[in-house]
């Protein structure tokens, strides 16, 4: 039978770790106020309701224009750690949006968040790494972040930093020596980077193959790459598994190859035969970037006549269905054929 008495127990739907959210227009504005609370537990509360709306792009346009991003910059300094977290996270998912990552440069929130690289929390910095992340996966956001100088404190970090950690560190990095890859070479980046090529986990690997890329794109990175003595490890990574790895490995050698002593160092680290197997890749950057390096390569008399002997197998790709590959196969025939 029915009781009038009322329990004062929490109905089993409500979150007691989560502020309720107002109803509607109501909703940020009354989370915005209660993320300047005082308390310490309504600023928790708040932050962790906040993360759960922002994950639709409507919520997150309008977080950002009710100014939400001015708190939440503040709020990267609290003194409790659950709350600088927990910020981060929700400044990571409204990265995960276009109009967030604008933000995050119209607001000017990559200084105060690389902040916290020295952050003492490993969930915290993790967070902070992959809004970054997030942020330097468009040129714009590449471009602010070298120009905050904070690719140098980056290289720094590469090695203290955990393996899920220092492989989100590394694709920030791919990312901005795209833009600029002078202040990596300054920092020593590629010795750094010639480590964590030989680091047994792939995601490191494949973020550390791809930043060597584009830090040997400039004639200071080809010559660094001869220096520390890259190509020999690059050419190991011919056969990796990964087709990622394999073909930005290609992509370094090809733009090392471009001076001469990149070329000898490559044919002396036995460049050509797991080059010439990656030719035949079905995968486009694998195969472009074979066929590129071995024309590099072939600039030179005595790796121009061992490829002469392979000019068959390069003829099978004129005939692919990808003009770029089919362009990369007949400049390397017209190289390789080349007679003085």
């Amino acid at each position: 039978m029915g009781s009038p008495r009322i329990s004062e127990q929490l109905p089993p739907l409500l979150d007691s770790t989560k502020a309720p959210v107002a109803f509607g227009n109501r909703a940020l504005p009354r989370l915005s106020m209660d993320l300047q609370d005082p308390r310490l537990y309504i600023r928790q509360r708040a932050l962790a309701a906040l993360c759960d709306l922002v994950h639709d792009p409507e919520r997150a346009y309008e977080t950002i224009q009710k100014d939400s991003l001015e708190i939440l910059k503040v709020l990267l300094k609290d003194e409790d750690a659950a709350v600088r977290t927990k910020t981060t996270e929700v400044l990571y998912l409204l990265a995960t949006h276009n109009v967030g990552r604008e933000a995050f440069l119209r607001y000017n929130v990559v200084g105060p968040l690389s902040d916290l690289l020295d952050e003492p929390v490993d969930a915290c910095r993790r967070n902070m790494h992959r809004a970054l992340k997030m942020v330097a996966e468009f040129p714009a956001g590449a471009a602010c972040i070298v120009a905050h100088n904070l690719v140098h404190n980056l290289v720094e970090k590469v090695t203290m930093e955990s393996v899920d950690i220092r492989a989100l560190l590394l694709g920030t990095l791919s990312c901005c020596v795209q833009v600029n890859a002078i202040p990596a070479l300054q920092s020593n980046g590629v010795a750094i980077l010639r480590e964590q090529l030989a680091s047994e986990s792939l995601a490191i690997r494949r973020a550390a193959a791809s930043a060597m890329v584009g830090i040997s794109v400039p004639i200071e990175g080809k010559q660094r790459v001869c220096e520390e003595n890259v190509l020999p490890v690059l050419v190991r990574l011919l056969s990796d598994k990964d087709p990622e790895v394999s073909a930005s490995a290609a992509g370094t050698i090809m733009n090392t190859a471009v001076i001469t002593r990149g070329k000898y160092q490559a044919l002396e680290a036995g460049a050509i035969p797991p080059l010439l197997g990656l030719v035949k890749s079905d995968i486009r950057a694998v195969s472009a970037n074979a066929l590129r390096a071995l024309t590099c390569l072939a600039e030179a008399p005595p790796a121009r006549l061992d490829l002469l002997e392979h000019l068959p197998l390069l003829r099978t790709r004129l005939s692919h269905p990808e003009p770029i590959i089919q362009r990369a196969a007949e400049t390397a025939i017209h190289v390789i054929s080349w007679k003085p």
